[in-house]
């Protein structure tokens, strides 16, 4: 915890810093709000096993939580994580509430005109889920014209939508499978490691993959488009941390193989 600075001082040293502050480089890439020492991650703590929290003690975890704190310690700096929904969480990084955004993005075209992405940290390919019992989806040109929980910012429900699907929007993964299992949905489409995790945890055999998309998909690190430097950073950080092993460490905890490569 940091330690309060007397009254008198911390104005005297607000001001000094008020006048020397166009000289200054930081972290964050020029973000006002910044430091040196400190790491402003966006995550969403809801999306299990990528960022949510422990049961048992409430704490943030996930792979990606891990992933951004072992980036942080490789840069030498403290990581603080601020949660907050998916649809939320770019419009937190533009008004520069966080330096970067930890929450499986996917690289795509779209995204790349808008921000910064650190290399890939996870490969994984696109799933197809339906209810145990429905047999009507083997491929993803099925789901034209069914109903598809997704939330509307994820690259997921772009694959839905250029499919065909009419999209129901919900808050996440978990929220998409109740549907689809009160049958208020036909179909989500998501990540196959969040489905096998969510089948690993709870046995639930009343939903299925039923269709993979082709191609697979990379999910990195997410920056402003000001915060290059912070970028090149993170990427030597990432490039340290898959040669020694710790990525492939923190993949199998979560999944049992390395998924943060091809």
């Amino acid at each position: 915890m940091r330690t309060r600075l007397p009254f008198t001082l911390a104005l005297a040293t607000a001001l000094l810093l008020t006048s020397c502050g166009g000289d200054s480089d930081d972290a964050g890439g020029g973000s006002a709000s910044g430091s040196d020492d400190v790491l402003r991650v966006g995550t969403e703590g809801t999306y299990a096993p990528f960022t949510f929290h422990d049961p048992s003690s409430n704490e943030l975890t996930g792979y990606d939580v891990e992933v951004a704190e072992a980036v942080g310690a490789e840069l030498g700096m403290e990581v603080e994580f601020s949660e907050t929904q998916f649809d939320a969480i770019f419009a937190g990084l533009e008004a520069d509430r966080y330096d970067v955004i930890a929450n499986q993005v996917t690289i795509n075209p779209e995204r790349e005109e808008k921000y910064l992405f650190s290399a890939p940290y996870t490969v994984s390919t696109g799933v197809v889920v339906t209810r145990a019992d429905d047999d009507s989806v083997t491929t993803l040109a099925d789901v034209a014209g069914k109903r598809s929980a997704q939330s509307s910012t994820s690259s997921f429900a772009e694959v839905a939508t250029e499919a065909g699907a009419q999209i129901e929007t919900v808050e996440g993964f978990t929220q998409a499978i109740t549907l689809l299992k009160q049958e208020r949905v036909d179909v989500t489409i998501n990540d196959s490691l969040a489905f096998l995790e969510y089948q690993k945890s709870t046995g639930d055999e009343d939903v299925k993959i039923a269709a993979e998309i082709d191609e697979p998909s990379r999910q990195a690190l997410v920056f402003r488009k000001d915060s290059a430097d912070l970028q090149t950073r993170v990427d030597e950080a990432l490039e340290s941390l898959r040669a020694d092993g710790t990525l492939a460490e923190i993949s199998e905890k979560y999944f049992g193989e390395d998924v943060s490569a091809e």
